[in-house]
């Protein structure tokens, strides 16, 4: 099978359990930079974690005002920079971040959609929101990874918002992402089946 058989496999394969398409136009990028096929994977599998955590916020938090198509295309592109710096696939590194964002806006992507490319590891910043925020969770949760920072600085955000204490919104989400991480097996799957 050609790279772009698997790419478009990656891309469109339903998984087991299914996850969701990617948003056209991060599908289309992806196409367009000839990304790596495990790295579409990887991305559908945080997408789909990403759809989870806001379809999950929007039922318990309605009055949050949220960039719902902001956090999806984010989760879809976060590390849109690893087709340049592909070592990053199966490596640490972040050059991918700062490549990620330059990579989107050069493609017409507006700012507030390719800064997720460069936020997503970076969670403490001054300006970060909760679309930031949902983005860098998902991208932890996807593999059942839990960050204790992160997690706090989400629960902050959302007892400031609700009005509820700090321990009532950690119970909640630590139920869901405990449900989040009894998937992460399967994604994991999902995404090994596919080359770097």
């Amino acid at each position: 099978m050609t790279s772009p058989d698997l790419l478009h496999r990656a891309l469109h394969d339903p998984g087991d359990p299914p996850l969701r398409p990617l948003p056209d136009r991060a599908a289309e990028l992806l196409r367009a930079l000839d990304a790596p096929p495990r790295l579409a994977a990887h991305l559908r599998a945080v997408h789909e974690v990403a759809y989870g955590l806001v379809e999950w916020l929007e039922r318990r938090h309605p009055h949050l005002p949220l960039d719902r198509e902001a956090v999806l295309f984010g989760a879809a592109t976060h590390d849109i920079g690893k087709t340049v710096h592909t070592a990053e696939l199966s490596g640490p590194g972040s050059a991918h971040e700062e490549a990620g964002r330059e990579l989107l806006l050069a493609h017409g992507v507006a700012p507030h959609l390719a800064r997720f490319a460069a936020t997503h590891a970076s969670w403490t910043a001054p300006d970060v929101t909760i679309e930031d925020l949902l983005v860098s969770l998902a991208d932890k949760a996807w593999k059942n990874k839990r960050v204790t920072e992160l997690e706090d600085l989400v629960v902050g955000a959302l007892a400031e918002a609700s009005g509820r204490t700090a321990w009532e919104e950690f119970l909640d989400l630590d139920d869901l992402l405990t449900d989040v991480g009894e998937g992460a097996e399967e994604r994991l799957a999902f995404q090994g089946a596919y080359p770097v």
